[in-house]
């Protein structure tokens, strides 16, 4: 079975900016990756990449067993969920929910004159059971939360049954309760036998759901380090990724971080501290 995707040694240069430097990456099939990193890490980049949104500067890509620059990318990217707030900045706001995710399945941002089958609507419907919103499909979208908005989003990125879910900081801008929602719903869907291929972007170690096998970090563009989460994300590894001392503490299946006291080293996530 081919990887989801395969980045080698791909960059991405913008006139006086290096977005990403010599990332290579593969993601297989049944994977579930967080990505961390700083503002300006390159991470949504790196997202761009790999939903075929963007074309690296130098470097090669494969996605779903197809090569970047040789491949209808209309027909790929139908292929790939993708929520970001761009995608919801672009959705009418007095669109209700049920549309705004039966949509996915033209690929529209607005119904118009579309039709749809009623394996579409069921399909609509199972979306919605799903992300816990059934009770929201006749609100508009603009009367919505940003919790719920975001739930939204998920579901309407899921219409299509995607191979390959990308998910932007999905709980950006989410109070403690909107968040711990929104964690449940992606705790279910990470451990769903037949859930697409995850990558998430974050910048907490908090926001990681249940389930998430993988990590990769990226500090300045460039790769810290990448590989299971239970070995790789450490105190150490966040403290480089973030340029601050950093004990990290793994509990319930979650994880949360806090900058390290004066005469500790960074704890390795098993809840342990070492002074120095």
């Amino acid at each position: 079975m081919p990887a989801a995707f395969e980045l080698s040694k791909v960059s991405v240069v913008r006139p006086g900016k290096v977005l990403l430097e010599d990332v290579s990456w593969t993601v297989e099939e049944g994977e579930r990756w967080v990505v961390l990193g700083p503002n300006g890490a390159g991470k949504t980049t790196l997202l761009q990449i790999i939903s075929a949104a963007m074309h690296p500067s130098k470097g090669k890509v494969r996605i779903l067993g197809s090569k970047l620059g040789k491949v209808d990318i209309f027909e790929l990217r139908t292929r790939i969920g993708h929520t970001s707030t761009a995608v919801a900045d672009l959705i009418p706001p007095t669109e209700s929910v049920g549309n705004t995710i039966v949509s996915a399945a033209h690929a529209v941002l607005g119904r118009w004159q579309e039709r749809y089958d009623e394996e579409d609507y069921r399909r609509a419907t199972q979306m919605m059971g799903e992300m816990g919103i059934t009770g929201l499909a006749n609100r508009t979208f603009g009367t919505l939360s940003e919790g719920e908005r975001k739930r939204v989003l998920i579901a309407r990125a899921l219409m299509t049954d995607p191979e390959l879910l990308l998910l932007d900081e999905p709980a950006a801008g989410l109070d403690l309760g909107a968040r711990e929602d929104l964690m449940a719903s992606l705790e279910v869907l990470s451990l769903a036998k037949d859930a697409p291929v995850l990558v998430m972007v974050s910048h907490h170690v908090e926001e990681i759901p249940v389930g998430f096998t993988h990590v990769l970090m990226l500090r300045d563009g460039r790769v810290v380090a990448q590989g299971p989460i239970e070995s790789t994300l450490t105190g150490e590894t966040l403290s480089t990724t973030f340029g601050s001392r950093i004990q990290l503490q793994h509990e319930g299946g979650r994880y949360n971080a806090r900058r390290a006291a004066y005469g500790h080293r960074a704890d390795r996530g098993d809840g342990t501290g070492e002074a120095s």
